[in-house]
């Protein structure tokens, strides 16, 4: 489906994400309209969009917000196949999400597994990787919405970079800001940097050391302490031994509680 003209277009200094900016009043998805331009020549474009009539995250949920108060961008990647990986395209989102928000607000966002990002425990962030033709990198970042809305909506765990700066974040800055850390750290990737930029992403998620439960996507848990973690596995001191787990197995990891069963 051909997405409407774009209400505006940008081009950003970028040696790649968002040197082309597509700007939608509203679109269904901004990863729908992005994989409209699954074509290599294509590479690096973005789209963003005030507002979503029937935006998506992992699992097929749905994402809605008020029009302008969320950052609602997609970007077009055509990646060499070593980094064709949702742990790879999904930790090169969160960290550059994890840099973007501490420009904007001096504070850190912590990566929840797989593909949110919280700020003092609350989402502030969610990543959804599709892929196709393209690599569709899709980003619904939580701007001016107000706590009071949050509370209406039935999400009492969800924050916004407004609330956590103490006023308004303008959303061509956070775009923009966005897109260009997205370019550093693709740049990164394409320059043979993956141990740096696995090393953000392993700081981000605040889990390495500690006792975890692993949620398998086949419904399985394992319990151990996490050793070491990258994108290649994540080791787990268990019971029965060191045990290696192939982070496209995971679908979710969590410190564990000292009164959790199992613990």
């Amino acid at each position: 489906m051909t997405p409407p003209l774009p209400r505006e277009e940008w081009h950003l200094d970028t040696a790649r994400v968002g040197r082309r900016v597509l700007v939608f009043d509203s679109v269904d998805s901004t990863n729908t309209a992005a994989a409209a331009f699954a074509e290599p020549e294509h590479d690096g474009l973005a789209v963003l969009a005030d507002f979503q009539t029937a935006g998506r995250g992992r699992y097929g949920r749905v994402w809605q917000s008020r029009p302008g108060s969320s950052l609602l961008l997609s970007v077009v990647l055509f990646p060499p196949a070593e980094f064709r990986r949702p742990s790879v395209l999904t930790a090169w989102a969160a960290v550059a999400v994890g840099e973007a928000v501490f420009a904007l607000t001096g504070v850190q966002a912590k990566v929840k597994w797989p593909n949110d990002l919280l700020i003092r425990g609350k989402k502030v962030c969610g990543i959804l990787i599709e892929q196709g033709r393209a690599v569709v990198a899709g980003i619904g970042l939580n701007l001016n919405q107000t706590a009071d809305e949050f509370a209406a909506a039935g999400l009492p765990d969800a924050t916004s970079l407004g609330i956590v700066a103490g006023e308004p974040v303008g959303h061509r800055a956070a775009a923009e800001e966005l897109l260009r850390r997205l370019d550093a750290e693709y740049a990164r990737l394409l320059a043979g940097e993956r141990v740096a930029v696995e090393a953000d992403w392993k700081w981000r998620t605040g889990l390495l050391g500690r006792p975890v439960v692993v949620e398998l996507t086949d419904g399985r848990t394992v319990r151990g302490r996490l050793r070491e973690m990258g994108f290649d596995g994540l080791e787990l001191e268990t019971r029965a031994g060191v045990r290696v787990i192939v982070p496209e197995m995971v679908a979710h990891v969590w410190v564990e509680s000292p009164g959790e069963p199992g613990a």
